[in-house]
């Protein structure tokens, strides 16, 4: 999951960076006026972050920008476990986060957990009941109202406000729509000379399996106070300004409907399939609506010839209210739909840095051209090192001179001749020479034995000779450790069975030493001279027997250290392999993030990712390589020493793949070609030389053409033949310059009977469109008919859905 989120963060950064390239990439557009994003409901909690995060990626001024989340206490409690810190005694449950603040009402009705029969009215009711909860409101607005005034400087001007409203159909603290949009307006319209208010009614109709019956009475409550909302004749009055001495002051408004426009989002397209993501998805809808009423517009001679050109309109505002007015002069609602094409940045990023580490682990992987002696030599385990670790075992005096002077029992030579060598010895010193060899020479070379079997000297050694020679890591380590045929390993092995047979041969030597008798051996004797005698006979005892007793020992000890160097190379082969499965682990999640990544993405707009971004990868390693040596990616500033990067674990290692992927590799030219040309040559990269298949530009533009369109369908079902009045604009957002974009301009040219809009945003990485549809009234939706029956069912089961004095007021169901 750690290796997963790091991923995300970093295919996440590429894009975001891709999209603030500016004249290298993507520009960002900026907002002529301020901008307040004002969410009613709980349900309405999820869009804070995703319309505030589209906004930071797109808008070169969003650090104006204003968000306020209105909730209930009831979801405030919840956060105040999560944040200790907020002063739960501050009378207006508001906490900041920068930009976004978050207001919390103290309902009584939702503390009580009121039952749903009365809940839309019981929230009406006790908020014009608590002083708190309005003066709160209040308090909150004001606040926002300073802080906006404070990022003045952000916008080109600050006599507007534009004013998005966005709330969940169901969600029943939208029957409180009336007073939290005049309060906000009133507030603001002491800092601006015009107020703009739009809504946003986001509709789920996927999500409720256990509520439906509920949630779709509640909508439809919602929907039909929304008409008396949006008629001509609509009034509002309410003491709604509070001061701090706790006076309050009329607010009132018109005949008018209370916002400039409507638009209805559902999670159900206009077709009736799904959205994918669900209705949060219409953050990307409600985002680029407020760009295209807000955008500051770029004073370039080249832009406004390039309209001329195309004969690209921008939007008009009033011109689009007066088209989805209907003949009954009924105010229309809007719904839109949105689609984008770009450059799969995400995916590029993960599949790049997916095709370098497959490369760096090839590199890994590679067996240098070495023989069984030099890998045996790499260990240490070749005959001359062995030999030097088995002679420092060794004490270093003379074993034979220092036995010759142990004290002997008085024996005459013609009293030891008919013995056999070990008789001798055993008359000559009893147990003292044994006693003198176990001592000086058995002890201290068992000693120094142990202290090398618990060191775990044969890795140390691997480590040292990978200094020497980076080509052997942990991939030759785990195969030469291992017992195939050719490994270290079964040379080692085959090492201890010689050693064994030198060993038994010795052992027979010794034996038949011992056996054999003193009047037999080549001693030097001396007449009438019995002492020398006897010294020569021990002389020759010592040459004879403990010359190869100490030869024994060494091959003993020689094979009982090699049989250590064995059970370390087990150990070492184990590690190893872990090592070496780990590394090939990430390998695997690596290639599944691309893959996933590519999977999430258009089919169409991911096609052949994979295959073309490992050529190109492939292609930017030779040509780094040829400019910079082949090992440039194990230099220190970059990967450094891989062998030991894979011991610091998968996260360690893949910071440091990251690093090195975006120093060397992500900023290429390669990886910056408009979407057009970038998605031509991906589009034809398994098109071999004389194939008739490959994709031209003109085929590659209508493609794009028609996926643009069939992905922007609008996102609301309407019932096409109770819509009296349907009224459509189209807009582009991309780069104005582009082929495509030219194309697109003129495509359906003497055809069209929508309007068509280009907006340009210097986007070399892709382009974006945005179908805007108006004209239907409420009861034209699918969601409208089918709430109906729910909504009569609860009214006739007793529930209350309307606060008491708007009841009448309302709207018939149509």
């Amino acid at each position: 999951m750690i290796l997963k989120r790091e991923l995300e963060q970093y295919a996440a950064r590429y894009a975001a960076e891709q999209e603030r390239q500016g004249s290298q990439g993507d520009g960002r557009s900026s907002i002529h006026y301020p901008a307040l994003f004002l969410f009613v409901g709980d349900l309405a909690a999820p869009a804070v972050s995703a319309v505030r995060d589209i906004n930071q990626l797109k808008w070169d001024n969003e650090d104006g920008v204003a968000y306020v989340h209105i909730g209930t206490d009831e979801a405030g409690r919840a956060e105040n476990a999560a944040n200790a810190s907020r002063d739960a005694a501050s009378a207006s449950r508001e906490h900041e986060d920068h930009q976004v603040t978050y207001h919390r009402l103290p309902l009584s009705a939702r503390q009580t957990q009121s039952p749903p029969k009365t809940l839309r009215k019981d929230v009406h009711r006790s908020f014009h009941e608590s002083a708190e909860a309005l003066f709160g409101l209040n308090r909150t607005m004001r606040r926002v109202s300073n802080r906006i005034a404070e990022y003045g400087r952000l916008y080109s001007s600050f006599d507007r406000i534009y004013v998005t409203v966005i709330t969940r159909a169901d969600d029943p603290l939208n029957v409180l729509l009336p007073e939290i949009t005049k309060l906000a307006e009133t507030i603001l319209a002491q800092s601006f000379k015009s107020v703009q208010t739009d809504l946003h009614v986001l509709v789920s109709e996927m999500e409720h399996v256990d509520s439906f019956g509920y949630s779709s009475a509640a909508g439809l409550a919602f929907l039909r106070e929304l008409d008396y909302m949006q008629s001509l004749d609509y009034r509002f009055s309410g003491r709604l300004l509070v001061t701090e001495d706790g006076i309050s002051i009329p607010v009132t408004h018109p005949a008018a409907p209370l916002f400039d426009l409507v638009y209805v989002l559902s999670d159900k397209n206009e077709r009736g399939t799904g959205v994918p993501g669900g209705w949060i998805e219409n953050a990307e809808i409600i985002c680029r609506i407020c760009l295209l009423k807000n955008r500051k517009q770029e004073e370039r001679y080249e832009d406004r010839a390039s309209v001329a050109s195309t004969g690209a309109n921008t939007y008009n505002n009033t011109s689009f209210k007066n088209n989805i007015r209907t003949t009954s002069d009924q105010h229309g609602y809007a719904s839109a739909g949105f689609a984008e094409i770009r450059r799969p940045n995400k995916p590029i990023a993960l599949t790049v840095l997916y095709h370098l580490y497959r490369y760096l682990l090839a590199r890994m992987k590679q067996e240098p051209d070495w023989s069984i002696k030099e890998k045996l030599a790499f260990f240490g385990l070749d005959a001359s090192s062995v030999e030097r670790k088995v002679a420092g075992l060794l004490p270093s005096e003379d074993l034979v001179s220092g036995m010759s002077g142990i004290m002997t029992h008085s024996r005459s030579f013609s009293d030891l001749k008919p013995l056999s060598l070990r008789e001798a010895e055993r008359a000559l010193y009893g147990e003292g020479a044994e006693a003198y060899f176990r001592e000086n020479v058995v002890r201290p070379m068992q000693e120094r034995v142990r202290e090398r079997s618990s060191s775990g000297s044969l890795r140390r050694q691997a480590e040292r000779s990978h200094s020497e020679h980076p080509e052997a890591g942990y991939f030759q380590w785990a195969a030469w450790s291992g017992s195939e045929p050719g490994s270290v390993r079964e040379a080692l092995l085959a090492l201890i069975r010689d050693k064994g047979v030198q060993l038994e041969s010795a052992r027979a030597l010794l034996e038949q030493r011992q056996q054999e008798r003193v009047e037999d051996q080549p001693i030097k004797r001396a007449l009438f001279r019995d002492k020398q005698n006897v010294r020569n006979l021990i002389d020759c005892l010592l040459e004879r027997v403990y010359v190869p007793k100490v030869d024994l020992l060494r091959l003993e000890n020689e094979l009982h250290l090699l049989r250590i160097y064995d059970t370390e190379m087990e150990e070492l082969h184990r590690y190893s392999c872990q090592v070496k499965a780990s590394l090939e682990a990430l390998e695997r999640t690596l290639r599944g993030a691309a893959e996933e990544s590519i999977a999430a993405a258009d089919e169409y707009i991911g096609q052949n990712v994979m295959e073309y971004y490992g050529r190109v990868t492939e292609e930017l390693i030779t040509d780094l390589e040829a400019r910079r040596g082949r090992d440039v990616w194990f230099e220190e500033r970059y990967m450094g020493d891989m062998n030991e990067l894979a011991t610091t674990g998968d996260d360690r290692l893949l910071a440091r793949l990251i690093e090195v992927c975006r120093a060397l590799l992500l900023s290429a030219e390669p990886l910056r070609l408009p979407f057009e040309e970038e998605l031509l040559q991906r589009a034809n990269v398994t098109i071999t030389y004389g194939d008739r298949d490959v994709l031209t530009r003109d085929d590659l533009f209508r493609r794009l053409y028609r996926t643009l369109e069939d992905q922007a369908v609008v996102r609301i079902r309407v019932f096409d033949y109770t819509q009296e009045h349907r009224y459509e604009e189209k807009y582009f957002f991309g780069d104005h310059h582009s082929a495509f974009m030219d194309y697109a301009a003129h495509a359906e040219e003497t055809s069209r009977i929508y309007k068509l809009g280009v907006v340009y945003e210097e986007r070399s990485s892709g382009v974006e469109k945005l179908n805007l549809m108006g004209g239907f009234h409420l009861e034209d939706l699918m969601v409208y008919r089918n709430a109906k029956v729910y909504y009569d069912s609860y009214t006739e089961n007793g529930y209350e859905l309307h606060p008491a004095d708007l009841a009448d007021h309302l709207p018939p169901l149509r």
